[in-house]
């Protein structure tokens, strides 16, 4: 039921869903919404601005474009210039408003659609896990579209184990296994959903300050936090910034973050800190 309420709330599929209707919404005025798309929204554009504008849940436009929206065409193209920078210019973090109380979002700019599925399901996850605590679970692990939070032990009495795959197209194949204990974890990489024309790989991670596709060494972000929206919104802004720049942002903010960079024989692995302090202090 819970869940339903969610989706209900924040779908872009479901078109009499609480977003569905923003997005129509064609005035400059506040839509009133539920505190709990308030609240995502909101998060979702402090974490937009922490990162940047690499995530950015007005990139809509540009998704479709680039056919990785949920509406796909037969065919795949590298679009033009031209129709890069209109799409552009219905996207950006400075053309969508919030207010928690009373709770209500406001586009100025009436062709401005937000989703929130870059953060939804981590939202989603961190609702369930309260459900069940609140209900006296002390043992679980809740999965909402890849986007895990575990606490306490699995049926073999040990910590939850997390598996990072291996940021390879061709085959599946287990990274790293994580113990996760009051954690969640949320992986972002450009290594599943992709396109190839004249032999370059275009990925569905689209950096909204360029409108178009990143193009660096960085094939996969893994963040570790107490809240699995945060984590989820995290992976996917640190993921466009690059390896460098995501790096150094992370270690700023003390972020726990395990990355797999792209090298000519192989992936390397980076992590911070904090990534390191909470692997060891597991369980």
């Amino acid at each position: 039921d819970r869940l339903r309420r969610i989706e209900a709330m924040m779908s872009t599929y479901d078109p009499e869903s609480e977003l569905s209707r923003l997005n129509r919404f064609d005035r400059p005025e506040w839509f009133e919404v539920s505190p709990e798309t308030a609240a995502v929204v909101d998060e979702a554009l402090r974490i937009g601005r922490l990162t940047e504008g690499g995530f950015d849940v007005t990139v809509g436009p540009l998704v479709s474009l680039w056919n990785f929206g949920p509406v796909r065409r037969t065919t795949d193209r590298v679009p033009p210039p031209d129709e890069i920078e209109e799409a552009r210019a219905r996207t950006g973090l400075e053309k969508v408003e919030v207010r928690l109380s009373p709770p209500a979002v406001r586009k100025h700019r009436q062709d401005v659609s937000i989703d929130l599925s870059g953060i939804a399901k981590g939202f989603a996850v961190d609702e369930i896990a309260d459900l069940l605590e609140r209900s006296g679970v002390e043992n679980y692990m809740v999965d909402v579209g890849g986007e895990v939070k575990a606490r306490g032990r699995n049926p073999k009495g040990k910590p939850w184990q997390i598996a990072v795959e291996s940021p390879v197209a061709e085959k599946r194949e287990i990274y790293k296994v994580l113990p996760l204990d009051r954690l969640a974890v949320a992986t972002s990489g450009d290594y599943r959903n992709y396109f190839e024309q004249d032999g370059i790989r275009y990925a569905h991670i689209l950096d909204p300050r360029s409108g178009k596709p990143i193009a660096h060494r960085l094939a996969s972000v893994s963040v570790l936090d107490p809240s699995c929206m945060r984590a989820d919104a995290l992976a996917t802004g640190l993921m466009v910034l690059g390896p460098e720049n995501a790096y150094n942002l992370a270690v700023r903010e003390e972020l726990a973050v395990l990355f797999l960079v792209k090298t000519p024989t192989g992936f390397v692995e980076q992590t911070t800190p904090q990534f390191e302090q909470m692997i060891e202090t597991a369980p």
